[in-house]
């Protein structure tokens, strides 16, 4: 679980990066949770997006992902969201403040 000064920090490094999953009219599927999985793995921190044939909201689509993946939700904004999880075995790890 993360505290308020670290989701302050992952919000700020979240600023720069791109999304790269987004959630469709099909809602969460399978493969979108394979691509959230892999995401995470490979950055720690995932930008996604919902788009607007979804059905879901944001922070709907967010609170599933982050539940399947394993991941903290840092934070929901409009369409956007974004879910962090940390990966020891990167030797690049986003190193949180405590």
């Amino acid at each position: 679980m993360l505290n308020s000064r670290q989701r302050a920090q992952l919000r700020a490094l979240a600023n720069g990066i791109e999304t790269i999953v987004y959630v469709g009219k099909e809602d969460v599927t399978d493969n979108v949770i394979t691509q959230m999985r892999d995401a995470l793995k490979a950055r720690e921190l995932v930008k996604g997006a919902v788009q607007r044939g979804s059905m879901l909201t944001a922070r709907e689509a967010c609170e599933k992902l982050a539940e399947a993946c394993g991941a903290d939700p840092v934070q929901v904004i409009g369409s956007r969201f974004v879910l962090y999880k940390h990966n020891g075995e990167k030797r690049d790890a986003i190193r949180l403040v405590k």
